[in-house]
């Protein structure tokens, strides 16, 4: 899986969480979903365990509070995944 094709489905598993549509419409790898997309922090946790469903990977306590923006989640992800 290619970093755009993972960057293109965390977009959308966060895509429904997101409060802040303009961001979204200019959403890159430096966009910050707390702040930038105003992500509550709670729904965090359930965009963090989509990732794991939809990746089919497991994400640790310390790996998901280092996940701060889509790139931060793109990155995760793209250690996880089996190529």
């Amino acid at each position: 899986m290619t970093r755009e094709e993972i960057f293109t489905k965390v977009v959308e598993i966060v895509r429904p969480f997101v409060k802040n549509q303009e961001a979204l419409d200019s959403v890159d790898e430096n966009t910050n979903i707390l702040q930038d997309l105003k992500v509550n922090s709670a729904r965090l946790v359930d965009i963090i365990l989509d990732f794991e469903d939809a990746f089919n990977i497991e994400v640790e306590d310390e790996d998901a509070d280092a996940v701060n923006t889509v790139g931060d989640a793109v990155g995760l992800i793209a250690a996880k995944v089996p190529s």
